[in-house]
């Protein structure tokens, strides 16, 4: 039986360690435009940064997920954070493109072991009564770590350069290591009004997953936030710094509030709504996420229109825009403890998290990169400039100053998909009630006949 300070340690320790897990991968959007500016890169070399990142997170999390249900949680979460803070440290020392991609591929492997096992193990030290503000305080490690970042690594970047950014993050990374390592493993399924322990329904537990209606909506879902929210996190202190002439600070000052702190809110008031919510309706969570994305379409619209109408207004638009947006975290992951038995939920959240960074995560950064530079040269077209026969180097100097004009326009697919992700939340939330009515009947059958495996 886990105590209620075993639980709130636990809580404590996961939310840490979800920190840093946001707070290293977003290093290299907070130094993005001095990393471009260095190697003379082009925006879709700089979101690819990003992208590979999330390529070997979304690919390892899957069989890191299927052992999140099998092994020791918290020694699985060590192991993680140790490798994956030695090798955001190591990407300081980076000499090139290429060696960073790679040190950024590997980073990916370690923080895969995060989400799996930290939402496998909220499942199981909190009932589902509180689960909603249980996974809301662990996902406040996602705004904080990004608002520290940005805080951080801009000010060690502008005064001792880029490189510095990614060394300063190997200490907190390894205080975290050692408190994953005293850890309380809770008993599978032990916060469950059935005593079902590690049973689970026949079959191949990946066809389960997939065979449940609402976890094909929320993956989906999940793809479609991730491509905003990366594409945001890797251009969104460029943007400030092209269109709105910040400097490195003050881009990563303004991106803390406005993309960090924004959803400390967002999170702290989705996961109360939703634990009321859903007391009176099963899909209250998922429509009060429905809410949230929809009203963060006319917000970021709004923003990026205030373009000539200075820094304030554009911070507060895009920052209640984020802040909405949040509320989706809190809503979705404790939507997905509803559906799914305890002993799958580590593959349940690897699948889900398979697709939200290969489909979304990986496409964020890179294809709104990509639209980026067409956009800019489109521009540097547009006012007759030639680019033939200049080299690599003398076309990213030639284009620079219509870098504006191209990361504005890029900017617009995040209220697009936005509206996309409202209508799949949506279709969720229609069949999410006949399916947690399933699992509770499942569940109910399998402890009184013994039933399952």
């Amino acid at each position: 039986m886990t105590s209620r300070n075993q639980s709130w340690y636990a809580l404590a320790v996961l939310f840490a360690i979800n920190a840093m897990n946001f707070y290293d991968r977003q290093i290299p959007g907070a130094i993005g435009e001095s990393i471009k500016n260095d190697w003379k890169l082009t925006d879709k070399e700089l979101g690819a940064l990003g992208t590979a990142f999330v390529v070997l997170y979304a690919i390892v999390g899957v069989p890191l997920g299927r052992l999140a249900d099998r092994l020791n949680r918290a020694r699985l979460l060590a192991g993680g954070v140790f490798a994956w803070s030695l090798l955001t440290a190591a990407s300081g020392w980076a000499m090139n493109f290429r060696q960073m991609v790679a040190l950024r591929l590997a980073v990916g492997v370690g923080e895969a072991t995060c989400a799996p096992a930290s939402a496998s193990l909220i499942g199981d030290l909190y009932p589902a009564g509180t689960r909603a503000r249980a996974m809301s305080i662990f996902m406040l490690g996602l705004p904080i770590g990004l608002a520290l970042s940005f805080l951080i690594s801009g000010a060690v970047a502008a005064k001792w350069g880029w490189h510095a950014a990614f060394k300063v993050a190997l200490i907190p990374g390894l205080v975290c290591t050692l408190g994953a390592l005293f850890l309380h493993e809770p008993q599978r399924g032990g916060a469950e009004a059935h005593a079902i322990g590690a049973l689970r329904r026949d079959g191949s537990p990946w066809k389960l997953v997939l065979s449940i209606p609402t976890m094909r909506w929320i993956i989906l879902s999940g793809a479609l936030l991730n491509f905003n929210m990366y594409a945001l996190g890797s251009f969104l202190v460029s943007y400030l710094m092209r269109v709105h002439g910040c400097n490195l600070y003050e881009a990563n000052y303004v991106s803390m509030w406005v993309y960090g702190l924004s959803g400390v809110p967002g999170l702290v008031i989705g996961g109360w709504l939703g634990d009321r919510v859903a007391r009176g309706r099963v899909n209250g969570r998922l429509l009060l996420g429905t809410a949230g994305v929809t009203l963060a379409v006319p917000l970021i619209f709004f923003a990026l229109a205030l373009r000539d109408s200075g820094l304030v207004p554009f911070s507060i638009a895009m920052g209640l825009g984020c802040l909405v947006m949040y509320t989706y975290y809190s809503s979705v992951y404790a939507s997905i403890q509803d559906v799914i038995e305890p002993a799958l939920r580590g593959t349940a959240m690897s699948l889900y998290f398979f697709a939200m960074y290969l489909l979304g995560g990986a496409l964020g950064p890179f294809g709104s990169g990509a639209l980026s530079d067409y956009f800019t040269k489109r521009a540097a077209s547009a006012a007759g400039l030639s680019l033939s026969g200049l080299s690599r180097a003398e076309v990213q100097d030639a284009i620079k100053p219509y870098g504006a004009e191209g990361i504005h326009a890029a900017m617009h697919v995040v209220p697009i998909f936005c509206a996309v992700l409202a209508v799949v939340l949506w279709a969720a939330s229609r069949s999410v009630t006949r399916d947690a009515e399933n699992l509770k009947r499942w569940m109910s059958e399998a402890t009184r006949e013994g039933s399952g495996r």
